[in-house]
């Protein structure tokens, strides 16, 4: 029986995160999603069809070095896994791209940060509102 399969019955393991990996569901979310500013991060958060909330992570170069920008992404990560229920947020994508800020920030402010800005995604309608239309 392999690890996978026995985390997947456990009722303490927080579920493995869904995660958004084609580059067209990133322009996607980013062209025609709704943007949440925080201190740390932009979340760009748009409706999906498949019925479940994905997280996207980015950091631009400016954050810091590899390993700050990959140590953070894992913040983000387990925080979202452990913190965030999926019951909590629709049907939505979610594209946290982290700020300069975030690296500099520590980590209690940082996670009070994440789930001010998950709360208001819960609370919006994901890009339903605000949503422009293409001509």
């Amino acid at each position: 029986m392999g690890r996978s399969s026995s985390t997947r019955c456990d009722p303490d393991v927080a579920p493995a995160v869904e995660r958004i990996r084609s580059s067209r569901d990133y322009r996607r979310v980013y062209r025609r999603g709704l943007r949440l500013h925080g201190d740390i991060a932009v979340f760009h958060v748009r409706a999906n069809d498949v019925g479940h909330p994905r997280l996207g992570l980015t950091a631009s170069r400016r954050v810091g070095g590899a390993v700050v920008r990959n140590r953070l992404r894992r913040r983000v990560r387990e925080h979202y896994r452990q913190q965030v229920s999926r019951d909590l947020l629709p049907a939505v994508d979610v594209v946290v791209h982290l700020k300069t800020a975030a690296a500099a920030t520590d980590r209690s402010r940082f996670y009070s940060e994440l789930n001010r800005l998950f709360r208001a995604v819960a609370r919006r309608k994901a890009g339903r509102s605000r949503r422009r239309s293409r001509r």
